[in-house]
């Protein structure tokens, strides 16, 4: 391998210069998280936040227990999302995760900071120790569902997560536009090379729908969701439009309020 660094823990390879497995990090004592779910997408702005956020929403709301580990370390924004914005608190041995208005246990990165619009700018290795704080020293209790908010792309902390993790199956989230659609396939080979399953595909912004006359207007142009999920030979489970209303919520912090059940059914019968 000729650009091999010998940094095993950080590569996906299969060589021979690999000395062993990555290690893997164990659940605090106190946790029982039964499906973990990791929500990715191959760039950013596509709405991977917003999917986490009503998944989490969505599992409550129907009765199960759920949670948000907020992988996305250096660019945040789900507690803004739940209107969440105290500091995480410890009980001398655990860190208590946060509690959103309907239950939802929440750990973000920007709960440990003084000044939330403090920027993070750290490198690989310590973005994955923060990762394993995350799993191994909160207090995540019992937990039916955890989803895994993922920054963008195929770099360090989605390989920690892949790798260090109990991860039982990912959703892609995508826009129409042709470029998303090829760095997606980016996301999915890095999900094959990692023997990841991929739940399905879902499309953000797919379209607006009038709320006048119910019309749709593909905005960003028609959806390529059937046939990209065809050429990548995974299910498209869901197409999300345009909802201003949402985003109004979102920035009041107050997700949970919005029922986005009609729109995520065929996601939550996949999990």
């Amino acid at each position: 391998m000729p650009e091999c660094n010998h940094n095993c823990g950080s590569c996906s390879a299969n060589c021979s210069e690999r000395k062993s497995a990555p290690e893997k990090f164990h659940a605090n004592p106190n946790s029982v998280i039964k499906n973990v779910i990791g929500v990715v997408s191959g760039k950013g702005g596509v709405g991977k936040s917003l999917v986490t956020g009503l998944l989490a929403s969505s599992m409550r709301a129907r009765g199960f227990t759920s949670s948000i580990l907020d992988a996305d370390i250096t660019g945040p924004s789900i507690p803004k999302m739940f209107g969440l914005h105290e500091q995480l608190l410890s009980d001398g041995h655990n860190i208590m995760p946060a509690i959103t208005k309907s239950g939802i246990k929440v750990i973000s990165m920007n709960l440990c900071l003084q000044d939330e619009t403090q920027p993070v700018v750290w490198r690989g290795p310590v973005l994955a120790g923060v990762l394993q704080q995350f799993w191994e020293e909160v207090d995540w209790g019992y937990t039916d569902y955890m989803f895994i908010d993922m920054p963008p792309g195929t770099g360090d902390v989605p390989l920690t997560v892949f790798q260090s993790l109990p991860v039982k199956g990912i959703i892609v989230v995508a826009t129409p536009q042709e470029l998303v659609s090829m760095i997606v396939n980016k996301a999915l080979n890095m999900a094959q090379i990692m023997n990841v399953p991929v739940l399905g595909l879902v499309e953000n912004m797919a379209y607006f729908e009038c709320p006048d006359c119910g019309k749709k207007h593909y905005i960003f142009g028609e959806s390529n969701l059937e046939s990209l999920a065809s050429e990548s030979g995974i299910k498209a489970i869901a197409e999300l439009p345009i909802m201003p209303e949402l985003a109004k919520l979102c920035d009041k912090g107050e997700i949970e309020s919005f029922d986005a059940g009609r729109y995520l059914d065929n996601i939550i019968n996949a999990l």
